[in-house]
């Protein structure tokens, strides 16, 4: 027996070996799959290593995703209504989209920034670009909310926008579409070169409570800005612009925009720029713009106007902005960790320039300039000149960093990613992109101390790479390995709409941070209903305000009577769970907005105008117990000029249809008169 156990222990083991055998991959590619898939595997349960923001591009809002995995995990609404949980349709978020010009639901985000503090991740807010409605907006990371949303008057197309400071003292904005301000405004096209001008924003963040305002503009010639950083280190008091457009056309750019060799890299001393606007070298003009702030303890956004501007004019400002000539048509304007580099991507360009800052400011000294641009210093490009990468590739587009001392370098037209070293400009390695490859995000890239390990190419092409969804395909992102000599594809993951940007951050500088509950008790709503016994219903005229409660597993109050055609109903609802990650929602049949999302301990009011008689249900739309089928009531809804009076009632009798309809008090209901 004891042999028959051997030999089968031995047959068993064998068995093992060779299925294991049969398991292993086959050939190069495969065993290069496999540790691929375990680079990005996240177990059940357990926590991607990084967040990482996306620009949702034409769809106005923000997605996270976690990194390795590629997981979508949640989108922030941010410049576009977001039917999901009510924003921009709630009457407390719709604030939050009002413009100068009307309540605006939707805009084009493309860039991304997170704060920083000494040049480095803090993990406080995360900042965004409106490129169609000039607007920058400040997301907070504790809440993951748009907390505030400015709009940027004397500009057009905020598309090089909205990057900050070395501690996050300002975030810029500057006008992609130059156009004619002030006072002048309908003149021909064709006078481009006369009377359009852009604009160079300064929003000053303040550092405790992330709020913003905007302390100054500087008026620039008639260019059109694409792609900015910050200096770090030695460079932190100027700010790097790329601009194309240098020929001020008005018509066919792509033919007409492109006849120079070279256009410029803007450098702007802020310190001064500063300076000048506290000695008062600076004009206040004439302007209206909209300022939205949501307030965390009311729930409810407010929207402010304000009607001047600070604006610097250069001409008054001398040693205030200069011109480095870049070849040619720039897109990135990347500043590397040290602050010393600045590295300039000509998209029609055959060679990638990078400047040195130290001979920026030689040249600066030594008035080391080759003309003028509209008045403002253009300085000699070999003055300035680091040195160039040779042949790179085809399009070069947008370049960020590792910790290492290297650079990667996004190549549109050739679809590849380039890495080079930064010190002698020596081409390391290149990979192929899957397709056309516009923005790459390195870990912690635009920071001082980038923490390298991996980085995200996102791709304007998909074709082949997922499954068909029609005309429309899904956006591609692709993650690499690039903690060694090589990098190394390891996962494609399908994007919502068309990111532009993203940027990332270690997931330990927020995670512990989140805000997950509302404390009922700080709720300072004013509808806010702080118990089930609060709850009511009242009439002013035909307004009507409806106090109601949400907890597992009922609405209070759950049937209301009295309402009449053509009335303005307001249902401020309140959660009054404390528990983390159990929101309610509510939605009433055939309202023309959507429904609202309501977190534990917040109050959110959906607006509701019946147009006819009738019952209409509603209930709450987010799954939140075994019994969240029975989580609904109903509204009943009386012609003009009946005379049903207003009842509420949750778990009694309703008045019956004899004694409603006869305008009879009704009894035993709970019913409370309207106030």
């Amino acid at each position: 027996m004891k042999s028959y156990l051997v030999l089968l222990s031995c047959a068993s083991l064998t068995f093992i070996l060779l299925s294991m055998q049969s398991c292993q991959p086959k050939g190069a590619s495969a065993a290069v799959s496999s540790e691929a898939a375990k680079a990005v595997y996240v177990p059940p349960g357990k926590y991607d290593e990084y967040y990482d923001f996306v620009s949702g591009g034409f769809n106005g809002q923000l997605s996270v995703y976690g990194l390795p995995s590629g997981r979508l995990l949640k989108i922030l609404p941010v410049f576009s209504v977001f039917p999901e949980n009510g924003y921009g349709y709630s009457e407390e978020t719709k604030a939050m989209l009002n413009s100068s010009h009307g309540f605006v639901p939707w805009d084009d985000l493309h860039h991304v920034s997170l704060s920083t503090t000494n040049g480095e991740h803090d993990g406080r807010w995360v900042f965004t670009n409106g490129v169609n409605t000039p607007r920058i907006a400040r997301l907070d990371l504790a809440n993951f909310k748009t907390m505030e949303i400015i709009e940027l008057p004397n500009s057009a197309g905020n598309h090089s926008s909205p990057y900050i400071t070395e501690n996050t003292e300002y975030v810029v904005g500057s006008t992609r579409f130059s156009v004619p301000i002030g006072d002048k405004v309908d003149v021909p096209i064709n006078t481009y070169k006369q009377n359009f001008k852009g604009t160079v924003s300064f929003v000053k963040v303040d550092p405790n409570s992330g709020r913003m305002n905007i302390a100054f503009q500087i008026l620039t010639p008639g260019i059109d800005f694409d792609l900015a950083r910050g200096g770090k280190n030695k460079s932190h008091d100027w700010f790097f612009f790329s601009c194309y457009n240098s020929e001020r056309a008005n018509t066919l750019l792509e033919v007409n925009a492109s006849a120079k060799d070279k256009d410029f890299i803007m450098a702007i001393n802020w310190k001064k720029a500063e300076e000048y606007a506290k000695a008062g070298k600076g004009k206040n003009w004439p302007v209206s713009y909209a300022h939205n702030i949501y307030d965390e303890k009311t729930h409810t956004a407010t929207s402010t106007m304000i009607k001047e501007v600070l604006v610097l004019d250069p001409k008054d400002c001398p040693d205030m902005v200069y011109f480095m000539p870049c070849p040619k048509s720039p897109h990135g304007c990347d500043v590397d960790p040290s602050g010393e580099y600045i590295v300039g991507s000509g998209k029609l360009a055959a060679a990638i320039p990078v400047f040195s800052f130290t001979k920026m400011e030689q040249a600066i000294a030594a008035k080391n300039f080759e003309g003028t641009f509209e008045g403002i210093p253009v300085l000699k490009y070999d003055a300035v000149l680091h040195g160039e990468v040779q042949k790179p590739g085809l399009g070069p587009l947008h370049t960020e960093f590792d910790e290492k001392g290297n650079a990667y370098t996004s190549m549109f037209v050739s679809s590849e990613i380039v890495k080079w070293r930064v010190k002698d400009l020596k081409i390391l390695d290149r990979v192929p992109t899957y397709y056309s490859i516009g923005h790459l995000s390195v870990m912690g890239g635009p920071t001082k101390k980038p923490y390298g390990k991996y980085m995200v190419a996102y791709n304007k092409i998909t074709k082949d790479r997922y499954l068909p969804t029609g005309p429309e395909l899904a956006q591609s992102a692709q993650l690499y390995d690039i903690s060694g000599d090589k990098m190394k594809l390891l996962l494609d993951f399908p994007t919502v709409a068309e990111p532009h940007y993203a940027e990332a951050l270690p997931a330990s500088l927020i995670v512990k941070k989140n805000v997950k509950i509302y404390k009922i008790e700080e709720n300072a709503h004013p509808y806010a209903t702080k118990g089930e016994g609060l709850a009511k219903v009242t009439r002013n005229g035909n307004i009507v305000h409806v106090y109601m409660t949400a907890i597992r597993s009922h609405l209070t109050p759950d049937n209301i009577e009295g309402v009449k055609v053509g009335d303005s109903v307001y249902f401020h609802l309140t959660n009054l769970e404390q528990d983390w990650d159990v929101p309610h929602g509510f939605a009433i049949k055939h309202a023309n907005n959507a429904e609202i999302l309501i977190m534990p301990g917040e109050t959110q009011t959906l607006a509701f105008k019946p147009d006819r008689p009738g019952i209409y249900p509603f209930y709450c739309t987010d799954f939140c117990s075994a019994l969240h089928q029975e989580m609904q009531g109903y509204l009943r809804v009386s012609p003009v000029g009946s005379n049903v009076p207003l009842a509420f009632s949750t778990g009694k009798k309703n008045p019956s249809d004899s004694a409603a309809a006869s305008g009879a008090k009704p009894t035993d209901t709970g019913a409370k008169p309207s106030r």
